[in-house]
Order: C-alpha cells, then sequence, then structure tokens
C-alpha cells in the first residue's frame, strides 16, 4: 500500500466466488490494522481461506452509530481500516454510510477497492436495458407499503434493480404484475457466481409462475431487474392498478374493471383479471 498516515479503504469481496477477489483487495486485507465487517464470524471464513489474520471488528446497523466515533479516532491517529460488507460492495444495501459521512466530513482518507457487485451482476446478464438504470434494494415487506412504492415507480422509464428474499419474491411478483402491467420484461438472478447460480427471465406473470412450481427459484440471494415503463406507455400499464385500487374501495370487481378499462385504456379482460387479483389481495391482508 503506498499510502501513508489513517486510511479507510471500502473493500469489494466476492459474492460467491473466491477467485473473484481482486490481487489488490487482497493486499489491503492483509496489510490494515482492522477489517471492518457485518458478521466477524462471516468475514473470518473469508480471510482464513485466503490465509490472512487481521484482526476483525463488527461494523453493522445496529452499533454503527456507536463505533463511528472509534473509528474516525483511530483514522486520526494513523490507523487503516478496511470497511467490508458479507458480500459484494460495502454500502449498497449494507451498513457503512455513517462512517464514510463522517470521514469524509473530517477530510479523512477514504479510498475504494472496487470489485464485485451484486445489482451490476445481475443488470449484465438479465438481457434488459442498461443504459440507464436504478437500485431500489429491497421493497418494503408489508403488501401495502410495497404497493404504494411500486405505485410511485410504474412510469420510470429505467430498468429497475431490486433485491428480494425467497420467502417474498413471490408477492413482490404478484404486485409487480398487477401494478406494472404482467408482460413487463424481468429477469430473476440467483446465487450469482455461486455452484447453484440461475437466471431466469420472462414477462412478470410468467416469472410468478416459476416460482411457485419451482422450488430452486426461491432460493438464495435474488436479485430482481425488471425493465422500465416504454417511453408512451398507454394508461392502461402503470396507471391500471392505480386506478383498480381506487375504484374497488367502492365497487365490485366487474364494475371497477368496466370502469378502469374505460379511464385507462386497458383492454376490460386485462382489467378484470387484475381487479380479481387485487380483491383477493385485499380480503386475504
Amino acid at each position: 500500500m503506498p499510502e501513508t498516515g489513517g486510511f479507510l479503504y471500502v473493500v469489494a469481496t466476492p459474492l460467491g466466488n473466491l477467485q473473484d477477489l481482486s490481487p489488490r483487495a487482497r493486499e489491503i486485507l492483509a496489510a490494515v490494522d482492522v477489517v471492518l465487517c457485518e458478521d466477524t464470524r462471516h468475514t473470518g471464513h473469508l480471510l482464513s481461506a485466503l490465509g490472512i489474520a487481521t484482526p476483525r471488528r463488527s461494523l453493522h446497523e445496529h452499533n454503527e452509530a456507536a463505533r463511528v466515533p472509534e473509528i474516525v479516532a483511530g483514522l486520526r491517529q494513523g490507523r487503516r481500516y478496511a470497511l467490508v460488507s458479507d458480500a459484494g460492495t460495502p454500502l449498497v444495501s449494507d451498513p457503512g454510510y455513517r462512517l464514510l459521512a463522517e470521514a469524509r466530513a473530517e477530510g479523512l482518507n477514504v479510498s475504494p477497492i472496487p470489485g464485485p457487485c451484486a445489482p451490476v451482476a445481475a443488470l449484465s446478464v438479465a438481457g434488459l436495458p442498461t443504459d440507464r438504470f436504478i437500485f431500489e434494494g429491497f421493497l418494503p415487506a408489508k403488501r401495502a407499503a410495497r404497493r404504494t412504492r411500486l405505485d410511485e415507480l410504474a412510469e420510470e422509464p429505467r430498468t429497475l434493480i431490486f433485491f428480494e428474499t425467497g420467502r417474498r419474491i413471490g408477492a413482490a411478483l404478484e404486485d409487480l404484475a398487477a401494478i406494472f402491467g404482467s408482460d413487463r420484461p424481468a429477469t430473476i438472478a440467483r446465487e450469482l457466481t455461486k455452484a447453484y447460480e440461475s437466471v431466469y427471465r420472462g414477462s412478470l406473470a410468467e416469472l410468478g409462475q416459476r416460482v411457485k412450481v419451482d422450488p430452486d427459484a426461491v432460493r438464495g440471494e435474488i436479485v430482481l431487474v425488471v425493465e422500465g415503463a416504454a417511453t408512451g406507455e398507454a394508461a392502461g400499464g402503470p396507471e391500471l392498478g392505480r386506478v383498480l385500487r381506487t375504484l374497488l374501495e367502492e365497487l365490485p370487481p366487474s364494475q371497477a374493471a368496466r370502469l378502469a378499462a374505460k379511464l385507462t385504456g386497458a383492454k376490460r379482460r386485462d382489467a378484470y383479471d387484475v381487479a380479481r387479483r387485487l380483491a383477493g389481495d385485499e380480503e386475504s391482508d
């Protein structure tokens, strides 16, 4: 490491395959004073496999605020730290923001050691537009909040990237199909770089059916990539779920679908299918 003085390195680590760790990342992890990690046991396995014995210290969402002053003080004294997450690039839906913000505010040395990143890896194999995209992290776990967020994203023209759990991927796909339109292209990328890596492509409806019948599709770490709304898309696409949800508060599904089709330009059959799904979801909430 040519740099001198206190330094905080933000180090990307493998998603699964250890060969994806860069030589520079390996050098940094071996040379710093402390490795800051979400789970000391998890990172301990990685360092052990690399033959590295650098001390580890936990830094996660529950203790980050309390530990930042101590780490910043160490940086001022010339100590060197490597910040890692359990897998991939730190701070991408992982802890570390408070520490980075404070280090930058104090004018301390911070440097990225780039490498694996699950959202970008999934995007690269999704077969969807890559010129403009947004990363949304995890959708809300509760259905009502998830629908509200998806309503806000329904007309987003950029490719959307989400993290999701196997337990919730089915419900998320149902809500996406209802609000974005069942024909919207999407890709599920799971267990990237690991032994059971799988990539499933299709419409939101097709992927929703896939996760219902294929137990492997809901196992492991999941990244969901969804095509953005088409420019000039008819109102019947992204608006249909929003309009139906309002009408269903006062009308039965058949009447709500008839009116929604007129208001949005959607096919009445499609509107009725979405209305029935939304009505059934409301009853199960």
